[in-house]
């Protein structure tokens, strides 16, 4: 394939040679035989790479009645009675990305009270817990259960796989959503889900071998993983999973980083709260932290631990979307002193803390463009700025997707001879591009010298 007219490093009226999934020569006026496409002048910049998502979470997620808008107790109810009208009865019914602010602390009784005729189960925000009905809970049988599970409230913590294997349902179709990432010009992916193991794996595998998947995949897992001969996916860091409310023993948190060294691979833990913060750098400091062991969305970095953060290395995966989904909630619950600490980029990046950006979807936009955009401005959907000196530029957004699978943070993969040809094609030069990042500006991706998305 010869790319034609395309801009490279701001250099315009260039075209691009792949071969065998390369980029094989770049000049202008090449000559050659084969499938060409037009560039029109657009800019032609690596595909950008989501460095924490949740593809099973995801995939559900089209299935699923989501909370997007709601803020009031009757805004929930009216929801979740048009979500089960026309329903039959004890039809499942899976809600998602409820907070406390919008009709206070769920239990089964108030879902009850909505959904009488229902098996209802709602999901909180932070994806940590679900809430059941009665007939919801009914239908889940007897026998053993999780540690979280707490039937007299319907409430069940960190219990997914769990609560998946008592309902029966079967895995949502990867294609939707691999099919919309590449509209978004994504070529990679990293999984962070801590539960993965190899069943999930290998249906992940499968869809990357299938094309249901074509981003080049790397698997996150709490426990032992092995990537497949054929390199349908790569293995990535050990995920370490906190919870505020029930944080882990020191030394039974070193131990889980010994773990992972014995299985030669690094360390990414979940850290959202100061607390979580704390104790992991904590744990890094006993058990010895090193280059690419990471920090998963630093919700709230205190100043006092940046510098601690560039000592040992560490690399923070972190969500600029956030600021713009959840940020007008986080402007009335968190104290405006604090804000500044909220979901850190420019400050860490001063002092040399390696930053790369993701989505975390579903419990955000997978949308990266969004995502710089908040990164760039800072500003929340109702219009408010959160941590206004956390502002970074377009050039700077755009690079917290561009970092390797491998090497989230590190330098920005490039568009030049002999690295796989897994490349975004804008509709614009790229100055004009990140002047309004926009989904809507990718014409086309490719992966392998393959395209993937066409807009055309």
């Amino acid at each position: 394939m010869i790319l034609r007219d395309v801009e490279v490093d701001g250099c315009g009226g260039l075209d691009v040679r792949l071969e065998a999934g390369r980029i094989a020569e770049i000049g202008a006026g090449l000559a050659g035989r084969g499938e060409e496409l037009d560039g029109k002048g657009g800019a032609l910049i690596p595909g950008l790479a989501d460095h924490h998502i949740h593809l099973f979470g995801l995939a559900a997620q089209a299935a699923s009645v989501e909370l997007a808008g709601v803020a009031t107790a009757a805004q929930f109810a009216a929801r979740i009675a048009e979500a089960v009208a026309g329903r039959p009865p004890g039809a499942w019914v899976r809600v998602t990305g409820y907070h406390e602010a919008m009709a206070g602390e769920l239990t089964r009784a108030e879902l009850d009270a909505l959904a009488p005729r229902h098996r209802l189960r709602v999901q909180h925000q932070t994806g940590a817990l679900w809430v059941l009905n009665s007939l919801a809970l009914a239908a889940l049988g007897e026998g053993e259960a999780p540690p979280g599970f707490e039937p007299e409230t319907g409430r069940l913590w960190r219990g997914d796989a769990w609560l998946r294997g008592r309902i029966g349902a079967e895995p949502p179709p990867l294609a939707p959503i691999g099919r919309q990432l590449a509209a978004y010009g994504i070529t990679a992916l990293t999984d962070a889900s801590v539960t993965t193991d190899a069943d999930a794996a290998g249906r992940l595998a499968q869809a990357v071998r299938d094309g249901a998947l074509p981003q080049r995949l790397t698997l996150m897992s709490g426990g032992a993983l092995s990537a497949p001969d054929d390199g349908a996916f790569a293995v990535g860091p050990v995920k370490v999973l906190l919870d505020d409310h029930d944080l882990p023993d020191l030394d039974e948190f070193a131990g889980r980083i010994a773990q992972a060294r014995a299985w030669g691979r690094g360390v990414a833990v979940h850290c959202v709260t100061a607390g979580e913060l704390a104790v992991t750098l904590a744990a890094f400091e006993a058990a010895g932290a090193r280059a690419g062991d990471r920090i998963e969305h630093g919700g709230v970095i205190p100043a006092e631990a940046v510098a601690q953060l560039k000592a040992m290395e560490l690399t923070v995966v972190t969500q600029p979307g956030f600021i713009r989904e959840r940020g007008d909630r986080y402007a009335a619950e968190v104290p405006a002193e604090e804000q500044p600490d909220l979901y850190r980029c420019a400050s860490l990046k001063a002092a040399g803390v390696p930053v790369a950006g993701s989505s975390d979807a579903p419990y955000a936009s997978a949308d990266p463009w969004a995502a710089m955009t908040a990164a760039i401005d800072r500003r929340t959907a109702g219009g408010r700025v959160i941590g206004e000196t956390e502002r970074i530029g377009p050039a700077a957004a755009l690079a917290l997707y561009l970092g390797r699978p491998e090497a989230p943070g590190g330098p920005p993969r490039r568009v030049a001879v002999g690295e796989p040809a897994d490349l975004c094609l804008l509709a614009a030069p790229l100055r004009e591009t990140l002047a309004a990042p926009s989904a809507g500006l990718v014409r086309a991706t490719i992966q392998g010298g393959r395209i993937t998305y066409s807009a055309a």
